[in-house]
């Protein structure tokens, strides 16, 4: 039952960050069409000069939870990289309930006075002609703290599995990919 639930994070955050691959695209796509159009035709656009600032905000917040998934967060590596499997476990399990999962509550909770401000008024571009949808970007924190906290539950759990079967092959970058099909 852990595994299902563990594989389900995974197809989870497996298929938002193929979705924020190709918002990648876009966004460099858009910058491509702004310099071309402040450059060559002098034309400044300020609702997509705004969307590629919207668009690198959902790129991150998104894509973290499938970069914990995947081990390409940052981390100081002098302990983790010559450690045996039980110890590469034991480093990612309190990890994950020490720092993932509290930052992400934290996150979760703090943010809710400043997101619901947002909505109350549902608050827009401080430009005359930005975009008004500040309020949907700041609602992404949340998803955030939910995606990240699950695959910070899944690495937990992932890691609790392979101390109680003594797996030598535990490493985070050699789990099998999620299949979102």
């Amino acid at each position: 039952m852990l595994s299902k639930l563990i594989a389900t994070v995974d197809a989870i955050n497996l298929r938002v960050g193929r979705l924020v691959m190709w918002l990648t695209v876009l966004m460099a796509l858009i910058q491509f069409a702004i310099v071309i159009l402040r450059y060559v035709f002098s034309i400044g656009f300020i609702p997509m000069q705004e969307s590629v600032w919207y668009l690198l905000g959902i790129i991150f917040m998104l894509g973290a939870g499938f970069t914990l998934r995947h081990d390409g967060h940052v981390r100081v590596d002098v302990y983790y990289r010559e450690a045996a499997p039980r110890r590469k476990a034991l480093i990612d399990l309190a990890g994950a309930i020490l720092f993932v999962i509290p930052l992400c509550v934290a996150t979760g909770y703090l943010a809710v006075p400043y997101i619901l401000q947002s909505w109350m008024v549902f608050e827009g571009s401080t430009e005359v002609s930005g975009l008004p949808f500040i309020f949907l970007l700041k609602t992404v924190i949340w998803l955030f703290a939910l995606l990240v906290g699950l695959q910070g539950a899944a690495l937990a759990v992932r890691a609790i599995l392979a101390l109680r079967s003594n797996d030598v092959s535990y490493r985070a970058s050699a789990w099998p990919d999620a299949r979102a099909d």
